[in-house]
């Protein structure tokens, strides 16, 4: 079970996972042994699940994103199975869920701007089998953003 300083060593990670033992250290109150030990048994457990580079999308030319939200004309195994197959290898695709509610699927598509999302659109997305409707929101501006919900 997680107590506070598991907590607060999972939050200076998300701040900067980079840091030394050292430094995280002296952010949680503890000493260098006892921070490396409890994140191994985070990583242990699965609650870390590795690490990467925060990239910024727009510096890599990718500051277009669009909301796309996919509708099958069944929603059924092998439907489902073919759609996320073939947005699996999408580079342009970011996130992809599967939903509730009137949609099946939410995507967060990054592309360099319109010109690139429409050949996206139309070269890739309207071709897979099964796909009945498609919606895009294009979002104005982002309000918050984490990686994961910490107490």
């Amino acid at each position: 079970m997680m107590d506070e300083v598991d907590l607060k060593i999972l939050k200076e990670l998300q701040r900067d996972a980079r840091l030394t033992h050292q430094d995280l250290s002296e952010r949680v109150g503890l000493s260098p042994s006892p921070v490396a030990r409890r994140i191994r048994a985070l990583e242990d457990a699965g609650v870390i699940k590795g690490y990467t580079a925060n990239v910024d999308e727009a510096q890599m030319g990718f500051g277009f994103s669009v909301f796309v939200s996919v509708k099958l004309d069944h929603q059924i195994d092998d439907r489902l199975v073919n759609f996320e197959r073939a947005v699996a290898h999408y580079p342009e695709v970011m996130d992809c869920w599967l939903m509730t509610g009137s949609r099946d699927y939410l995507l967060r598509v990054a592309v360099s701007g319109l010109d690139e999302f429409e050949t996206f659109l139309t070269g890739r997305l309207t071709k897979v089998a099964g796909v009945a409707s498609i919606e895009s929101s294009i979002p104005i501006r982002r309000i918050k953003g984490q990686l994961s919900r910490l107490v």
